[in-house]
């Protein structure tokens, strides 16, 4: 119906344009149009059957006349399509083996170097940011005044050493002179041997009228003489025995102070070591403050030190760990070099929240409670760190997690089934 009155409206137009014009023929061009102007649309025509039918025998031929006008154009869709939903279906399903975040820095075990002994700074042989190697000097101190200390501890340790070989001597002398004294109680014991047989004979010839009283008496005074000379020779024996052992015992105590001697020059030695500053490991020089001329105290801060190893800490949300183990592959993006792409994996998830163990821990034993996810710091070692970049505490790394699902999935069918 549409496409008649569409073409009576062109012949209409047609003839209008050949035929002359005139009042009249304005006026019933005018009621054609308003006639069909009036024509009810497709859209707003009843529905009826002949009408579907009419629609339906329209549509058909239309859209086989698309699919074959444009073959090439359909499949090039056709495919888009596919490769669309298959894309989607596998972003879907790798999503799940990977977990990220962007709260993530380097951390690093830094410490300050200071020095252990006090004077003046005489050099400084580092520069801000330089790389040092175990061993590598940072500063020096002046050492005089610890070598004179150091050669004084020498020279105590020396008159130590020769207070020992002195008594040593002393020892070699007494045992020397134990041996005379021994001597002269082996003589006196002999004497008074031969001073008791002489008195016991005399008194003998005595008793039996052949020998005089004096002669009796003599023998028998140098009997007395002879037990008063061992007895002399046995203390004096004894008292070389007793002098014996008081040289052992100088000698211990020399012992002793050669002992505190050594100790003193081997702390002088360390007080003379303490005055060159050096690296315990490798790393590099930070915020250094040390200066030529400078006195410094035992503990004064000379610079920062951040050590070559470092690793990644990453604040994962708690719901994030279900199936995050250590050993599990890492990749990491450090924000400092978007171009580097290095490897990693996890070396530890900490026991606790990140809050569990700051100054201050949350305590959420009150009333009014709200539950919020927690962060759980997880320790990342990088595999392959850049050696031609620095990289230091607080550098921002986003680090994304190749977790196993295959645990996981086994667990769910098993609750399922």
């Amino acid at each position: 119906m549409l496409d008649d009155a569409i073409r009576e409206k062109n012949d209409l137009t047609s003839a209008a344009a050949a035929a002359p014009r005139g009042p009249s023929w304005e006026r019933d061009a005018a009621a054609k149009i308003r006639e069909i102007q009036r024509a009810p649309k497709p859209s707003e025509a009843p529905a009826s059957r002949s009408s579907e039918e009419h629609a339906g025998a329209i549509g058909k031929p239309a859209r086989k006349r698309v699919w074959r006008r444009r073959p090439i154009l359909s499949a090039i869709g056709a495919l888009l399509l596919a490769s669309v939903v298959g894309g989607g279906y596998l972003y879907a399903d790798q999503a799940g083996h990977f977990q990220s975040t962007d709260d993530a820095f380097i951390a690093a075990r830094q410490s300050s170097i200071a020095p252990k002994v006090s004077g003046y700074i005489t050099d400084v042989t580092v520069t801000d940011n330089q790389h040092v190697e175990p061993g590598d000097v940072i500063a020096r101190i002046d050492d005089r005044d610890y070598r004179i200390a150091l050669e004084q501890a020498g020279a105590q340790v020396a008159a130590a050493q020769a207070s020992i070989e002195n008594i040593d001597a002393q020892l070699e002398v007494q045992k020397a002179q134990i041996s005379a004294n021994q001597a002269q109680v082996d003589q006196a014991e002999a004497a008074l041997v031969f001073a008791q047989q002489q008195a016991a004979r005399y008194q003998h010839l005595e008793q039996t009228g052949y020998g005089s009283i004096q002669n009796s008496e003599q023998y028998t005074s140098q009997l007395r003489q002879q037990q008063a000379s061992l007895q002399s020779a046995q203390a004096t024996l004894n008292l070389a025995k007793r002098q014996v052992e008081g040289l052992k015992s100088q000698r211990e105590t020399a012992v002793a102070n050669l002992a505190q001697a050594e100790a003193q020059r081997d702390q002088a030695k360390l007080n003379l070591s303490y005055t060159t500053v050096t690296a315990a490991e490798p790393g590099r020089i930070v915020n250094l403050g040390a200066a030529v001329g400078q006195f410094v105290q035992p503990g004064t801060s000379l610079t920062m030190f951040v050590p070559d190893q470092t690793w990644v800490t990453a604040n994962f949300k708690e719901i994030q760990l279900d199936r995050m183990r250590p050993g599990e592959p890492v990749t990491l993006k450090i924000d400092a070099y978007p171009g580097r792409l290095i490897r990693g994996h996890v070396d530890s998830v900490q026991p606790g929240s990140g809050t569990a163990f700051s100054l201050l821990p949350a305590q959420n034993a009150t009333g009014n409670y709200v539950k919020i996810v927690q962060r759980v710091p997880v320790k990342i070692i990088m595999d392959n760190p850049p050696k031609d970049v620095a990289l230091g505490p607080g550098m921002s790394v986003v680090p994304t997690v190749r977790i196993d699902t295959t645990a996981s999935l086994y667990e769910r069918l098993r609750r399922f089934l």
